[in-house]
């Protein structure tokens, strides 16, 4: 009886300690896989953005602001509304820019390290696992609800020009994308949804 009574207890005390180490485990770590699909299923619509680009032979920050509006999988377009109007058109692999009444359109095979910086975020934004780690090493750290993802190129030639891109979020939303060049100079851009009409 006493022999029984003892091992009841011991059963009952290591259902406790089991039962404890799986309350007390981690929850299971939010993957780039998860990301990726969550961004490949969003619906997106134009977003207000604000830059600030900190280049080294100036004491302040270049700001600007305006909209984005990405449409997957491969159109990418930033109107700058301030200080001067200027419009970026990214479609493929295409690269068309509008300022002062006058457009430029440049291929993305022409000017790699641009292109990988555009691959960046694009790809980010359409969920394209593939072609980001054809170009970049991923590291991702946090949860649904806030985390932040680093690309570091692979390419030495691009890491001679982008050190990393740093972008930052919530669930399917970018907060803030972070552009750090090898020389140190750098961008920051803060995104919020554009306020209804």
């Amino acid at each position: 009886m006493i022999r029984n009574r003892q091992r009841l207890a011991g059963e009952v005390i290591l259902s406790m300690f089991l039962l404890g180490l799986h309350l007390s485990a981690p929850a299971a770590q939010f993957t780039v896989a998860e990301l990726m699909s969550a961004f490949a299923d969003h619906t997106y619509g134009t977003v207000s953005f604000s830059e600030k680009k900190y280049i080294s032979m100036l004491d302040i920050p270049v700001e600007s602001s305006g909209e984005l509006l990405f449409v997957p999988p491969a159109r990418l377009e930033k109107r700058t509304l301030k200080p001067k109007p200027e419009t970026l058109v990214l479609d493929g692999d295409a690269l068309t820019i509008e300022r002062q009444a006058k457009k430029h359109t440049l291929q993305l095979k022409d000017y790699p390290e641009m292109a990988a910086m555009i691959v960046g975020i694009r790809a980010t934004l359409a969920g394209d696992r593939e072609a980001l780690e054809q170009v970049y090493h991923l590291d991702l750290e946090g949860s649904r609800d806030g985390w932040t993802l680093m690309l570091t190129p692979l390419d030495t030639r691009v890491a001679f020009v982008l050190a990393r891109i740093r972008i930052d979020g919530t669930r399917t939303e970018v907060r803030t994308v972070e552009i750090v060049l090898a020389d140190g100079d750098r961008s920051v851009m803060s995104v919020s949804k554009s306020a209804a009409p």
